[in-house]
């Protein structure tokens, strides 16, 4: 008897794990506008992450240092050699506190989208799994929850956490679980919502006949299946959180410059140097809030796109419009060959 051994396809090749993680396996379906735009949010996202590991490296001064051995740095310096960006009214190198500004950055959004993910999914799958008086009283605190502006509720918390203090971490830890309060109830309704959904599944059914406790059910079958999602609610959440921390340090409710450095402080302090022709103060960490939130953003909505077999599969009209003709037309010229030989 003899082994027919199958080829391996080229698919099969790029398989393995990197191949399974979200971007890669994106990138690999993706064609047209959909893989230019997932691209180009890859490509911003990759520099803002890059930017944020090598900052200390990269940046000439700490964002924090308003002199060097020459002495104080000159405020609202134009820039220069010696400030490539310039200076701020307050003598910050503007290059350095933006380089720095995307470690603050990543920091918050690791932090708060990560302890969102934790307690919301741990909270969305006892609520729909369970129900009862526990499902109603979360149920009603998450719809509470999102009944405050976003941003209001971040001030409100940060002004809460951070209790006048600001050397706790900087200042980042208060400003991430500020966020965190914001981010729980979104993770905590589409886990809840997906548990209701899988937990009236046949195989569902079929582990309680077996006699699998609750917390196997709900550890092994419902939860692997509840967070498929995850992934691309926590590229669109890590978008709004850098937004969240831009407005609270606008505000002035976010981090001081002499914790850690913040681009939406800085933004604020360079408000009354628009007015006078000042515009390397605010041009710049603008610029950075505006490519960092379009790359990320970017990445979610391609792969929001990709996840539906809807928009998946319109994504090239143009070459299935012109096939189904040529397609048709040879099935008609087939049935006449065919009706004449008969």
């Amino acid at each position: 008897m003899t082994t027919v051994q199958t080829p391996v396809t080229g698919a099969a090749q790029r398989g393995g794990f990197l191949g399974r993680l979200p971007i890669i396996s994106h990138l690999r379906i993706s064609v047209g506008l959909q893989r230019g735009m997932l691209i180009v949010g890859t490509v911003l996202t990759g520099l803002f992450v890059l930017t944020a590991i090598f900052a200390p490296l990269v940046a000439p001064y700490r964002y924090d240092q308003i002199s060097n051995a020459q002495g104080d740095f000159p405020t609202q310096a134009a820039p220069s050699a010696q400030h490539l960006w310039g200076t701020t009214v307050g003598g910050y190198d503007v290059f350095s506190r933006t380089l720095w500004g995307a470690q603050t950055a990543v920091s918050v959004i690791v932090i708060a989208v990560l302890l969102s993910i934790f307690i919301g999914v741990i909270l969305g799958l006892l609520s729909g799994y369970i129900g009862g008086w526990l499902d109603r009283v979360l149920v009603v605190i998450a719809d509470a929850i999102f009944a405050f502006p976003s941003l209001l509720l971040a001030i409100v918390m940060s002004i809460i956490i951070s209790g006048g203090r600001s050397d706790l971490w900087g200042g980042i830890f208060a400003a991430a679980i500020s966020i965190t309060v914001v981010f729980v109830p979104q993770y905590f309704r589409v886990i809840r919502a997906e548990t209701v959904r899988l937990k009236a599944e046949p195989f569902v059914e079929s582990a309680k006949v077996v006699g699998a406790s609750t917390w196997r059910i709900v550890g092994r079958h419902i939860f692997k299946n509840a967070t498929r999602t995850l992934p691309l609610i926590f590229t669109l959440n890590s978008s709004e959180a850098i937004l969240t921390l831009a407005g609270l340090g606008f505000l002035g409710f976010g981090i001081e410059p002499t914790a850690a450095a913040e681009w939406g402080f800085d933004l604020n302090k360079a408000l009354a140097d628009a007015t006078s022709g000042i515009w390397w103060t605010g041009v710049f960490p603008g610029a950075a809030i505006v490519l960092t939130v379009l790359g990320l953003t970017l990445v979610g909505e391609s792969m929001n796109d990709l996840n539906d077999p809807r928009l998946r599969g319109r994504r090239r009209p143009g070459k299935k419009q012109s096939a189904a003709p040529a397609a048709a037309a040879e099935l008609s010229d087939n049935s006449a060959s065919q009706g004449g030989q008969a």
